[in-house]
């Protein structure tokens, strides 16, 4: 094979277009188990986060449906699409700064793509199917009695586990109180929410049993991204090419070094065990996700065959070449200091966040009412308490304005509040204390009694 032919294909697709499957052999070593650990840490956090209170709110609930987020117990609404701009700006960044320094890290760790597949679907499909040779030799026989019973179980429990995913991240949009609801009153009279639980089952499944690492590969736009943000000092996974070439198989009493060959013994175990089927000898590829098995299988063969570990290690391009240290480059030093910048900004902006919300606008297409011996103008309000806690929320004329309100209905401000309030009212203010066609007139919003915002509007009257 052309060394540079992997560069013409990737490895989910065989010469005919077709679907080639990526069985990968099952990884061991202490990266897989530091791996293992955080991804059942994060698993626990993802499935009890929905239950998690921090007083009456939960710790974390995105209800798009009322255009309603919690975040560490604090309530955001639409008036704050700012603090999610920056919050955005802020996650990117992250990104690239851990990109420029560790590389595609991110996708091996953390990504919820990769916890899953390899650290609950993979898991299952050992569990039955059994290792790598037994997977592809399940895939190639024919359609027996043993086959389908492993496929039916593997493809029920992928089912249960879908099922649970999506209930889970419905959660996270509704809230466990209407979920318990939804459970407990049945499919029909909740039924486009089953209906919705059953369609991301549905994705989830087919994400996870058919499309697999094809998400990294070709959806994913992160792995592209790399191309532009690594460079020669960046901390990837890499084969030290200098120590590795020339490849070749052992024989019994040869002297490697007299026979110019290298220390890679071209197992091909890496390659194996990589679930993205990529060939990690030929260089950083967007198919690498970091995953660290490579590392752990490499320091396996290199520990049987009594050479130093680390054949297979994280290092930059110009560790491998040069022997040059991690350097904190001018490059990473100014992402750095954006990224501070963004962490000073978001921090100020929840320092100065008010904890109610007022709008007060003149209602559309009308001027003004004569009343006799005064003035009124018509006006709508909006209230949003951004606590979470219930408030007695009022809404008040400040006295330098000399006019009053009349409430119309029952829009006034309600007692124990939450969440958005509004209504419309009058604003009657004297004849004698009008001298301009349009003065100024501002109001003070109080909770529990306390002002906590004054808000300033235009009054108007005749010239």
């Amino acid at each position: 094979m052309n060394q540079e032919e992997f560069r013409d294909h990737i490895s989910t697709i065989d010469s005919e277009g077709k679907r080639a499957y990526v069985h990968p052999k099952k990884a061991q070593g202490p990266w897989m188990s530091r791996r293992q650990t955080l991804s059942y840490v994060l698993l626990f956090f993802l499935f009890s986060g929905p239950w998690w209170r921090i007083g009456s709110l939960p710790l974390l609930q995105l209800d798009v449906l009322h255009r309603r987020f919690i975040l560490l117990g604090q309530v955001f609404w639409p008036q704050d699409f700012h603090l999610l701009v920056v919050f955005m700006l802020l996650g990117v960044l992250s990104v690239i700064v851990f990109t420029v320094a560790f590389g595609r890290i991110f996708c091996g760790w953390i990504c919820p793509q990769t916890i899953f597949m390899e650290h609950v679907f993979r898991r299952i499909e050992y569990w039955i199917d059994g290792d790598r040779n037994a997977q592809i030799r399940l895939q190639n026989m024919p359609w027996s009695a043993e086959k389908i019973q492993k496929r039916v179980t593997k493809n029920f429990l992928f089912g249960v586990v879908s099922f649970a995913v999506s209930n889970t991240f419905l959660m996270y949009i509704i809230g466990t109180d209407a979920w318990l609801r939804l459970i407990q009153d049945g499919p029909r009279q909740h039924l486009g929410g089953f209906l919705t639980i059953l369609l991301f089952t549905g994705v989830f499944f087919f994400v996870f049993a058919w499309f697999r690492e094809q998400v990294c590969l070709i959806v994913c736009p992160y792995g592209r991204l790399q191309g532009v943000l690594l460079d020669r000092n960046s901390l990837v996974i890499a084969y030290d090419r200098l120590r590795g070439e020339v490849r070749g198989l052992i024989k019994k009493g040869e002297d490697r070094t007299a026979a110019g060959k290298g220390d890679c013994v071209d197992c091909g175990l890496c390659v194996q065990v990589c679930p993205t089927g990529i060939d990690i000898r030929h260089g950083t590829q967007l198919e690498c996700i970091n995953c660290t098995a490579c590392i752990d299988v490499c320091d396996t063969v290199m520990d049987k065959v009594e050479k130093p570990k680390g054949l297979i290690r994280f290092a930059s391009e110009n560790n491998i070449a040069d022997k040059t240290p991690f350097q904190y480059t001018a490059r990473l030093k100014a992402y750095t200091v954006l990224l501070l910048a963004l962490v000073t900004l978001m921090g100020a902006l929840l320092f100065m966040r008010l904890e109610v919300e007022a709008t007060i606008l003149r209602a559309p297409g009308q001027l003004f009412q004569n009343r006799d011996t005064a003035i009124t103008n018509l006006y709508t309000y909006k209230l949003i308490n951004k606590t979470g806690r219930s408030a007695n929320l009022s809404l008040e004329i400040a006295p330098e304005s000399r006019a009053r309100i009349q409430w119309i209905g029952s829009s006034a401000p309600q007692e124990d509040a939450k969440g958005i309030i509004k209504g419309t009212f009058f604003v009657w203010k004297s004849t004698k204390s009008i001298r301009k066609s349009k003065e100024k007139i501002e109001f003070m919003i109080l909770m529990d009694g306390q002002v906590v915002d004054r808000v300033s509007t235009q009054f108007y009257g005749p010239k």
